[in-house]
């Protein structure tokens, strides 16, 4: 095992001053704790303890190297200091000591601890390296002279680590937004050029609507120098214990790549130390609670688009195979193949609530979280308080279960494992149940009732504006709360019967890359060769009702390139209501254009917003002088 696999830039403290023996140990296993290599602090220190007593590991020539085998650590770990003017160790021959190497080894381990001793000494040997070593002025100069020395020393295992082992990154980085369709890879790519241009090389987890892709190894945690998380849903932060992080919004990493790299290396950045599963709180300290409530929202609408869109698609399929004049008021399920896909469909569309609740549940109070909260949204779905019912249950259910463990705090730690496996379900599905049937659902099927209501018998001039302020709000701050704000507002009212608020809103969110696209296209002069690169991949975007495409202008420009989008939005929503378009599809932009009705109109309704929308970009935008 070599030197440099063992130590970590947190385990290594420069120029200390002098002290005590027994005060210069606590400060080396403090050091050791912040690699996050000690499940027991207290334990691995009096082993340590123990070992001195049995002979000085201050083993002369400046060097003592203070070990242990103990049951406090989870894995071998080095921690190192020095101390420019000496201090006295009680070394072999009581010269004061100015280097200290500190070895930690589990206690089911092999003699692991003795190869490292017997290596480390062999380079320790060398007076000069000693001295480099005392001179280094940065924990990575201290670093990369200990790699030196050792490929020079043991020329066997010549290829170094920290440049070559195939599974080692200065950086990772973790990034997932609620749809994980553009923000989450965009950020990924941002996040990825920028370290290059740096001089880091970086590997991205991303938590996409396909599932978790390049996942994160435990070897490429151990190495990295830092971990950056953009996200707007949980991720579990529990394996990045003793490292350097930074948690942050997905839209962080792709406006401010450069700031995060910079954050996350910075030596004075306290490391991350993990809490017990049981007492894990998904707010982060940095994080206000508008900023917490919209990360819990968006964990649930996460989990629940795939049921949207996959029910909501079958459904609208449904409608499309069947014949309106065999019985209009079984429209959807009148033949057998229509039957088919609106059974489907429904299914899928059944989960929605029950999904959204638990999710949102899961977020605030991890995983016993998740049944209260399904069952909080199976009591909202079938007890008509729909949307607004679910929302509601799972921000109950999540708190209900923080409630439910400051209670059972003073039960004896020999219930631990009780309290997830019996206290929660059962008093947290009990409480959720009575606090949805007799508290939280009559009122609200009351409000949902009235909405749905108001939707359907809404006047023409009504439609309209909410055409113009939907179609606007999808464009506002492409796929940011604002955005999703619309879209969740879209698909509720889709539940609800009502499909042309749906239809405008996709109409308003297809406009914004469309538009860019096509100002491109008739403003050359007006954008980079580098910019117009993207025109076909913000055709496909546009086309396929991802608004995300558009990010990249919106944040390089965004006094132009956001009027422009909006207005051009804004007259989407306004004609696809104007047009009477409905749609009862959730996603898909122009692809699922077969299951629109007054698919004709509704195509003029996009199209007239994205030419708008152009033009006024054109307008706005300057002329490119020098590219």
């Amino acid at each position: 095992m070599k030197i440099i696999e063992l130590l970590q830039l947190q385990g290594i403290s420069l120029r200390q001053s002098p002290a005590t023996k027994e005060e210069m140990i606590s400060k080396l296993v403090d050091l050791m704790f912040e690699t996050g290599s000690l499940v027991d602090k207290n334990q691995y220190m009096k082993d340590v303890l123990k070992r001195e007593e049995s002979g000085t590991t201050g083993i002369g020539e400046g060097v003592a190297i203070p070990h242990a085998k103990s049951k406090g650590v989870k894995h071998p770990q080095l921690a190192a200091m020095t101390v420019t003017n000496g201090t006295d160790y009680d070394s072999l021959d009581g010269e004061p000591t100015n280097l200290f190497f500190m070895i930690a080894v589990p206690e089911n381990s092999s003699d692991e601890h003795l190869k490292v001793l017997s290596r480390l000494s062999t380079m320790l040997m060398d007076k000069s390296f000693r001295d480099e070593l005392l001179d280094a002025k940065t924990k990575e100069e201290f670093l990369s002279i200990i790699e030196k020395k050792e490929i020079e020393k043991f020329p066997g295992e010549a290829n170094s680590v920290i440049n070559n082992k195939k599974d080692v990154y200065d950086l990772l980085a973790v990034t997932g937004c609620p749809t994980g369709i553009a923000h989450t890879y965009m950020s990924a790519e941002n996040l990825i050029n920028k370290a290059k241009e740096m001089g880091y090389n970086l590997k991205v987890e991303t938590h996409g609507s396909t599932g978790v892709e390049n996942q994160l190894t435990d070897e490429e945690i151990k190495y990295a120098k830092g971990i950056i998380i953009a996200s707007d849903i949980n991720i579990d932060k529990s394996r990045f214990n003793g490292k350097r992080l930074i948690v942050t919004k997905v839209s962080d990493g792709i406006n401010k790549p450069g700031q995060l790299i910079n954050n996350v290396l910075d030596e004075n950045r306290p490391v991350y130390k993990a809490e017990k599963i049981s007492e894990t709180k998904v707010e982060h300290k940095n994080y206000s609670i508008g900023q917490s409530i919209y990360k819990h929202l968006m964990n649930g609408v996460s989990h629940m688009l795939p049921f949207v869109v996959g029910g909501g698609i079958l459904i609208a399929i449904a409608f499309l195979l069947d014949d309106y004049s065999i019985n209009p008021a079984k429209f959807g399920s009148n033949t057998p193949l229509a039957a088919l896909f609106m059974q489907i469909g429904g299914a899928a569309f059944s989960f929605m609530l029950p999904v959204l609740a638990g999710f949102i549940a899961m977020s605030i109070a991890d995983r016993p979280g998740l049944a209260v909260g399904f069952v909080g949204g199976y009591l909202a779905n079938t007890g008509g308080a729909g949307f607004l019912g679910a929302l509601a249950a799972g921000f109950i259910a999540g708190y209900l279960i923080v409630f439910l463990r400051k209670i059972t705090n003073v039960l004896p730690k020999s219930m631990d494992g009780v309290k997830p496996m019996l206290i929660f379900p059962v008093f947290g599905i009990l409480g959720i149940g009575a606090i949805m049937l007799y508290l939280l659902n009559p009122p609200l099927a009351s409000v949902n009732s009235a909405i749905s209501n108001w939707l359907n018998n809404m006047g023409s001039a009504s439609k309209l504006v909410l055409g113009i302020i939907l179609g606007g709000m999808m464009a506002v701050d492409m796929g940011g709360p604002i955005n999703k704000a619309a879209y969740v507002f879209g698909t509720a009212s889709l539940a609800s019967g009502s499909s042309t608020v749906m239809a405008a809103v996709m109409a308003g969110g297809m406009v914004p890359p469309l538009a860019i696209s096509l100002a491109m296209i008739l403003f050359k002069n007006k954008f980079t060769s580098k910019d117009r690169q993207t025109i076909p991949t913000n055709i496909i975007m546009g086309l396929s009702f991802i608004t995300e495409g558009a990010i990249p202008f919106a944040a390089a420009d965004p006094l132009r390139v956001l009027p422009a989008s909006v207005i051009g939005s804004a007259l989407a929503g306004l004609l696809s209501m104007l047009f009477d378009c409905s749609l009862r599809a959730p996603h898909g932009g122009v692809w699922v254009i077969g299951v629109v009705q007054n698919p004709l109109m509704y195509l003029l309704a996009i199209v007239s917003g994205s030419i708008v929308g152009a033009i006024i970009l054109g307008i706005l935008k300057k002329k490119v002088i020098n590219e």
